[in-house]
Parts: C-alpha cells; structure tokens; sequence
C-alpha cells in the first residue's frame, strides 16, 4: 500500500509552486542522504492514474500516537533531536503533531509537500529539544550533506532552494545544536493546527 500524491490534484498555493510532490521525494532523498531514515521511501511516479506525483510506502502507524503524546519517552528523545534537525534543514513549514507516526516502536515522518522554500519558513511543534546539542554521527551527516549532496536533488528543486537548503544544513553544523524559535519574525513558528 502506498500514498499517491499527484500534481493534477493540488490546490495552487500563493508561496509554493505547484508540484509538491517532488518537495515530498526531496524529504526522503534528504532523510536517506542524512542517514536518518525518517521518511518512508518515497519515489516518483509518472504512469498512475492521475499523472505524475509521489508514491510514498504506506506506514500502518498505531493513531493514539503522535508528537505530543510520544516526546516525553526519554528512549525516543534522540530521534526526536534528528527530526527537529531534519525539519531546520528542510525548512519544514508545516510540521504538526500527526506528521510524526509511531509504527511498532519507530517513528516516521510524513507530509512535507511544504519544505524547501527559499525563504525562512520554519514551522513546528518540536520545539521542545531547542538548544540540544547534535550527536556526532548527525554533524558528520551534515557535513557529507553539504560536501555532496544527493545529485536526486538538482531534479526535485529549484537552484537557489537546493542552495538554500545545503546553507541550513552548514549553519546547523556550525551551530551544532538545535535553534531556538524566532517569536519576533513575521512568519509564526508553529503550524496550524497543532495536531
């Protein structure tokens, strides 16, 4: 079972191009370049039904679970370290609670058709490891990342958001530890809704 995304069923969003299916192949392709393995695997797919989009694996999560009820589980704080890491790079402007799946004891990640703009965007709910310091396997990942990053990449976005992104990704490694939100900026650092 998979979820099919395809480009002929979005609505045209004011600050996102349309195709964002390939901002979701970009969040695997990020995940797997990382070494985190958050993102189901997700490909691209020409001959479905509806025309192109993304085909994301299926994760049959257990739905009494999501971020707020799973980040107090000290087992799985480092994970959670890594997904507010992925999301800074990412640039993740619509992380909500239910975009973190609990499935048999790990956790994956869904929903990022709304990743990878140019522009700070940041919108989250893990919040709550602001200030943590990055393990050395996430830094030695980020730099791989931006010393290489997957040539997948150029396909899925825009010149100056694959730039972008490969720049959050060596101003993380240079802060090596997670930001802080930024309640003074325009742009909220929390999505809506919560859940």
């Amino acid at each position: 079972m998979a979820v099919y995304k395809p480009e002929q069923g979005e609505r045209p969003l004011w600050d996102f191009p349309l195709g964002l299916w390939r901002r979701e192949v970009a969040a695997y392709e990020l995940s797997s370049g990382l070494g985190l393995d958050l993102v189901p695997l997700t490909i691209v797919r020409h001959d479905a039904p509806f025309g192109v989009g993304s085909l994301q694996v299926y994760v049959d999560e257990d739905m009494e679970h999501h971020y707020f009820t799973l980040r107090e589980q000290e087992q799985l704080h480092r994970t959670m370290i890594a997904i507010a890491g992925f999301d800074v790079v990412a640039n993740n402007s619509d992380r909500k609670s239910g975009h973190v799946l609990f499935d048999h004891g790990r956790l994956w990640l869904i929903d990022h058709g709304l990743c990878f703009h140019e522009e700070d965007k940041l919108r989250t709910v893990v919040w709550d490891f602001a200030g943590e310091p990055l393990d050395e396997p996430f830094l030695a990942a980020l730099r791989s990342f931006c010393a290489a990053p997957p040539e997948v990449l150029t396909e899925l976005l825009a010149p100056r958001e694959l730039s972008r992104t490969i720049e959050r990704a060596d101003e993380l490694l240079a802060a090596g530890s997670l930001p802080f939100p930024d309640e003074d900026r325009d742009y909220p650092p929390y999505p809506w809704p919560l859940v």
